[in-house]
């Protein structure tokens, strides 16, 4: 059976340099603070929230929660985040997505200040991972991935990397990322032609599709590392899955990341890094 790639040993390890950083920066009277702007009730985002909250008093930084009501104006969205732009308090801001389809998201997330930007979803934060240049924050889930390999001891420098999805969130950054390692990266997507082939082919393969256990067993084979960022409710099974079919493919991969258990904590990990760092340099 697979090696699997357990989230909670890669966030417990992230949090422990996390909390030094929290006391160096209490040390100097700087408290950290995560201002969390969310529009609704979306169970997806309350989860996450209850996550971050956690893991921001597990570390010592402050939660600032902004919640706005579902149909809430452009003007009033614009104004609450210039609002936490000015806010020295904050350092970190993040704006859970999708917002309401009645609301300029696009707009929204160009209005945040780069530097409180702590999930990338600003174009100067894309930028920058594009640029290798180290300035700025890859969104949280992206970065996480790369954690994990590095955590475990996945070699990524010269070995093939198969991305499955391309998207803003996940497919493009982690691509960017794994380059940065000096991986060699296919990224594969829904137009892409024989697909099974080139994830076969894959020293590593990160599953970011969105699309429940789609990935089955003929795309892999012996010897490879695989994260799977998939989150995907199984009517079938009841249960939360990955993108991954994780039965079928468990036997034959070298290591695989189980879902849940694995990228999700290692995102809120980030996150919180994120706010820390975000405040030492303010």
């Amino acid at each position: 059976m697979a090696r699997l790639l357990l989230g909670k040993a890669v966030a417990d390890a992230i949090d422990e340099k996390t909390i030094v950083k929290v006391e160096e920066l209490k040390a100097k009277g700087i408290q950290p603070t995560l201002a969390i702007l969310r529009v609704g009730e979306r169970e997806d985002d309350l989860s996450y929230e209850r996550g971050a909250t956690k893991r921001c008093e597990k570390t010592g930084v402050a939660v600032k929660n902004v919640v706005l009501p579902l149909d809430v104006s452009q003007e009033v969205l614009m104004q609450t985040i210039e609002e936490l732009n000015k806010d020295n308090g904050v350092h970190g801001v993040l704006m859970f997505r999708p917002l309401p389809k009645t609301l300029d998201e696009k707009a929204a997330c160009q209005a945040l200040d780069p530097a409180k930007d702590v999930d990338g979803i600003t174009s100067g934060s894309m930028a920058s991972i594009y640029a290798g240049s180290g300035k700025g924050f890859a969104p949280c889930t992206a970065q996480a991935v790369i954690e994990m390999l590095k955590y475990y001891e996945v070699e990524m420098s010269g070995k093939k990397a198969a991305v499955i999805g391309r998207s803003l969130v996940i497919g493009k950054p982690v691509s960017m990322l794994l380059m940065n390692e000096n991986a060699t990266v296919t990224v594969c997507h829904s137009r892409t032609k024989d697909m099974p082939s080139i994830v076969k082919d894959a020293d590593i393969v990160v599953a970011a599709l969105g699309r429940a256990e789609m990935i089955t067993a003929n795309y892999f084979n012996p010897g490879q590392a695989v994260v799977d960022v998939g989150i995907n409710w199984s009517q079938e099974k009841n249960r939360l899955v990955g993108d991954v079919a994780f039965d079928e493919v468990e036997s034959i991969v070298d290591s695989i990341s189980p879902v849940p258990r694995g990228v999700g904590s290692v995102t809120t990990a980030v996150l919180i890094s994120h706010v820390v760092e975000a405040a030492l340099q303010a």
